[in-house]
């Protein structure tokens, strides 16, 4: 098969997902040829993001008007990579469509989500705060405090690590911290060492991103720091449910 860059790469669970199919049947499409596909030298099928799109076509063309069809990505941030170098849920291919459908990724900023950074910055006594979004090629800040940069690679996201997770996820000093102390965000500007999140969840209570703030120096977070933090992050995660209305 050609290879064609523009054109992502996807194994047979994401294509499976994203067909909203089981495993088992698009293995069955696959290997008949109703997709068209190749094998790696370890011998697993790999298929492209076109050929999924131009199935869907086919569905949608030969389905009755009312037939409810699965959302497809609209680019290939949103398709989730076959090999991460950062940590994913089973649900990753469902996050990013979620997140995806809200529009939310490079559109300008608005007060009402830099209230909330402000106000997290404020009550936390941190330098930096972030309201974060993942996709699957990087993270993007609809809102930030302290910081310059408006998006980091998704493999140097501390937020990839606090999606997994309902609740606060901290990082008291990431220096000493196996999971961060070569991170470049660690070793260079802005030289974080204190990281604390809660996610920000859509309708589905799929974690979209965080609420974090940042400081250069290793610390702890208060009992009463962490309880306005999670208010904090309950009303951005509102404010991107509404966006779905």
């Amino acid at each position: 098969m050609p290879n064609r860059p523009d054109d992502t790469i996807l194994t047979t669970r994401a294509t499976a997902e994203l067909l909203g199919v089981a495993v088992s049947t698009a293995q069955q499409w696959i290997e008949n040829g109703a997709i068209p596909s190749w094998k790696t030298v370890g011998g697993h099928r790999r298929v492209r993001l076109g050929a999924v799109k131009r199935l869907m076509e086919e569905r949608t063309a030969a389905a009755p008007p009312a037939a409810a069809l699965p959302q497809l990505p609209s680019s290939a941030e949103f398709v989730p990579l076959a090999a991460p170098s950062y940590p994913v849920a089973q649900d990753e291919a469902e996050r990013l469509l979620a997140l995806d459908k809200l529009h939310l990724i490079d559109t300008p900023t608005e007060s009402v989500f830099d209230r909330l950074t402000w106000l997290a910055s404020q009550v936390t006594d941190s330098p930096m705060a972030l309201i974060s979004l993942l996709t699957s090629r990087r993270q993007w800040f609809k809102s930030r405090v302290g910081i310059e940069a408006t998006e980091t690679p998704r493999d140097w996201a501390f937020c990839s690590h606090a999606v997994l997770q309902a609740g606060l996820f901290v990082v008291e000093d990431a220096a000493r911290d196996p999971r961060f102390q070569d991170n470049p965000l660690v070793t260079g500007a802005p030289h974080i060492r204190f990281y604390a999140a809660f996610p920000l969840l859509d309708r589905g209570h799929h974690p979209l991103g965080t609420l974090c703030v940042l400081d250069r120096e290793p610390r702890k977070l208060r009992d009463r720091e962490a309880r306005a933090l999670r208010e904090l992050a309950a009303l951005a995660s509102e404010e991107i449910q509404r966006r779905a209305l």
